[in-house]
């Protein structure tokens, strides 16, 4: 049994991965000693990985330690990924969830150029050529579109997603939904469209929780029906065992 531990900014995710595949999965604000040890007895895990943008790592480690068997802090700049290479320039900056989400996409997708999309705080746009991480794009998400709309002007109204499509907004919140809905759809159709020129076979992934609103709106994407960070944060937790 693998435990994947991937800590956002808001929010810490736990999942138990046996075989690639999910078997439980746990959600909290901030990691306890006591409850992340109570998972991995009860699971009988003997791996696990952690990923976290809070510079924690090292510190929720040190609570599985005597617990856990093997433990591998995630650093995008120091740690060995199942991929050709990585272009990223600056890699110290990189996010791990960006280039987790690389390396799950290639291993679901081997032999496709990949683009991912993910539609989160802010929208992220990666790509994998020929096995080889080349970077992407980062963009304001729909959440903080919408708030800034709301605290950069005086009158505008605080708004948010919907699913409604409309030609014409007409009133002041439908005009600032759809503007925001309409722009992102057309800002990622944009890449969408440049992608699939690619000559090489390529697939485009969306995942994250906005990424329910433009699957149906965009055509040939592929909604992720696995997490690709948290499948990818096992595929790197996998071949760092390995490689011991």
């Amino acid at each position: 049994m693998n435990l994947i531990i991937d800590i956002g900014n808001s929010r810490a995710k736990v999942v138990v991965m046996h075989d690639d595949k999910p078997c439980a999965e746990y959600i909290a604000e901030d990691i306890a000693p006591a409850w992340l040890c109570d998972i991995a007895k009860r699971h009988a895990v003997t791996r696990a990985i952690i990923s976290s943008t809070r510079g924690n790592s090292s510190e929720v480690s040190a609570m599985l330690t005597g617990v856990v068997p093997y433990v591998l802090c995630f650093e995008p700049a120091t740690t060995a990924v199942p991929l050709a290479g990585n272009d990223y320039l600056t890699p110290a900056t990189l996010g791990a969830d960006r280039l987790a989400a690389a390396v799950g996409a290639h291993a679901l997708y081997p032999d496709s150029d990949i683009m991912i999309v993910d539609f989160g705080t802010a929208i992220t746009i990666d790509y994998v050529e020929e096995g080889r991480y080349k970077g992407g794009n980062i963009s304001p998400g729909l959440g903080i579109r919408f708030r800034a709309l709301a605290d950069y002007t005086a009158k505008l109204p605080h708004c948010s997603a919907t699913e409604l499509r409309l030609d014409y907004g007409r009133t002041t919140t439908e005009a600032i939904e759809q503007g925001v809905m309409q722009g992102v759809e057309h800002e990622i159709r944009g890449y969408v469209e440049a992608f699939s020129k690619k000559k090489r076979e390529n697939r485009t992934i969306f995942t994250g929780g906005d990424a329910k609103y433009f699957v149906m709106r965009i055509k040939n994407a592929i909604f992720a029906e696995c997490e690709p960070v948290i499948f990818g944060l096992n595929r790197i937790l996998e071949y760092n065992a390995e490689q011991r």
